[in-house]
């Protein structure tokens, strides 16, 4: 009777969201306002919405699950290399970015360098998204089964009916007001939810006295390998998600640039901060509930923590805020390749394309993105994986092409591409290399081959997409009659 009652909550929730962001799409007129909200919020906004770009499943779910298996070393990744990506979006991005007026990060790839490497980026940029969306959409439907038992192939397929729903009809209106309220519901249940764990566990004291020698250990063993694979979990989601597509419209959504670079710093507090509530509540509950991890499924902890072990309302906010909370990181998941579909693969096929005509075309473009990713979401069901495959994509294609742009004279659009091409087809080849080698089934790889392969890939992607840059550059300069507009000091284009 009890999960009857939570259901419906949890259903009356949702429905309190949906018309939320129904209520603020009344403000979406142009392709601005669906993108970037017209550039109109205030710093407390923007640094809520850009907290809960990744303050979701990847915290609560995947990075909870990680900690409790591998300890601090687990979770590198997912919270510290998030929080880094915030506080290097405010220190590289958001002041030279603000004011030139960008729907989109690959806007700003035609812009300095050329019409080519503005769709070369979008292509690359577009399916960099479709991992990260069925990460949040098998999220949704983890917890759905979690409440109510529902197979979690029809739970994807109602939450991905339902985030496009929502992505349609508001754009970054909708996302940013509806995170702000999700924001504060999900510290409030994720907070009162560890203080009760912390008093039933005999305090923090004992919590952390229970854990095996070694799990809060930060740094690696001294080892060349384990060293080289601590860096790669910074950087896959710490340099890997600057170039994307919905952090850039986050931080473009501010009403000043001082704004955009305090949100980002902001945020990047309170994600280092906050996130610290999911990891300390698996740990109570893996002193508490043991039990919960013998179906082996360490995703599903924390739900059934608070289905089994906490009051009614409790579980009312913690699941309402839960799920509206990956809806919100969802929709803005979703947005992003949508606005890049639009603005930067279909807009340069024809000239006379009208500004409600494009705005159009992102919302068709939403639906499409929403089946790919539902489908990707019913085969696949690892959300911290999934996360990371994101990530890596954008970090071997985008990165250099983004920073040489902003930060070297002698970027050109040759090497751009060349950086693209490189680190895309280096980072495919080591991946499939390295699942071959790790673990060779005659044993007779030497012990050379067997470190080489444990590089993660990611790192081999990023450093031939360097290269491709350098070259790039080096052997086709760029020739431009008159430079580029300067719109801030580091913009050295």
């Amino acid at each position: 009777m009890q999960n009857q009652w939570l259901l419906v909550f949890i259903g009356i929730y949702l429905l309190a969201t949906l018309a939320i962001g129904w209520w603020a799409s009344r403000r979406v007129k142009t392709t601005a306002d669906f993108v970037v909200a017209g550039k109109r919020l205030p710093m407390y906004m923007v640094a809520c919405t850009l907290f809960a770009t990744w303050f979701g499943s990847e915290t609560v779910l995947g990075a909870s699950s990680e900690f409790i298996e591998n300890g601090v070393l687990g979770i590198i990744e997912d919270p510290f290399g998030a929080a880094l990506c915030l506080l290097l979006a405010g220190l590289l991005i958001a002041r030279p970015l603000y004011n030139l007026n960008l729907l989109t990060f690959n806007d700003f790839f035609r812009l300095r360098y050329n019409k080519a490497t503005e769709i070369v980026s979008a292509v690359f940029m577009v399916p960099s998204y479709f991992s990260w969306i069925a990460a949040q959409l098998v999220a949704m439907a983890i917890v759905l089964q979690a409440v109510c038992g529902l197979d979690r192939s029809w739970g994807v397929l109602i939450c991905t009916a339902l985030v496009l729903l929502y992505t349609y009809i508001g754009g970054m209106w909708s996302v940013t007001i509806t995170d702000f309220v999700q924001t504060i519901s999900i510290i409030l249940g994720l907070l009162a939810l560890a203080v009760e764990l912390v008093l039933k566990a005999g305090g923090l004291g004992k919590v952390i006295e229970a854990q095996p020698p070694n799990f809060f250990q930060f740094f690696p063993e001294a080892k060349p390998i384990f060293l080289i694979q601590w860096v790669a979990a910074w950087m896959t989601i710490g340099l890997g998600s600057i170039p994307q597509q919905d952090v850039f419209q986050r931080v473009m959504a501010a009403k000043s640039v001082r704004s955009s670079v305090n949100a980002c710093y902001t945020s990047a507090l309170m994600y280092l901060t906050i996130a610290m509530l999911p990891l300390l509540i698996g740990l109570c509950g893996r002193i508490l509930y043991p039990e919960l991890l013998a179906g082996g499924d360490a995703q599903m902890m924390i739900p059934h923590l608070v289905l089994l072990h906490s009051s009614l309302g409790m579980q009312i906010l913690f699941f309402g805020a839960l799920l509206s909370a990956i809806l919100s990181t969802c929709s803005g998941a979703m947005l992003a390749p949508a606005t890049v579909i639009g603005e930067n693969l279909v807009k340069p096929l024809f000239k006379h394309l009208t500004d409600a005509q494009l705005l159009r075309i992102m919302r068709y473009s939403v639906v499409g993105v929403a089946l790919i990713t539902g489908i990707m979401a019913v085969a696949r069901n690892n959300i911290y994986e999934l996360v990371g495959e994101s990530s890596a994509l954008s970090l071997v294609s985008l990165f250099m092409p983004l920073m040489a742009g902003l930060y070297w004279k002698r970027a050109s659009a040759q090497g751009a591409i060349a950086a693209m091409v490189a680190g895309i087809v280096v980072w495919s080849l080591t991946f499939w290399w390295s699942e071959t080698v790790v673990q060779p089934t005659d044993g007779s790889a030497p012990d050379r081959i067997q470190t080489l392969a444990q590089v993660p890939p990611m790192l081999y992607g990023l450093a031939a997409s360097i290269l491709g840059m350098v070259l790039g550059s080096y052997f086709y300069p760029e020739r431009r009659a008159e430079p580029v507009p300067r719109a801030g000091s580091s913009l050295v284009v």
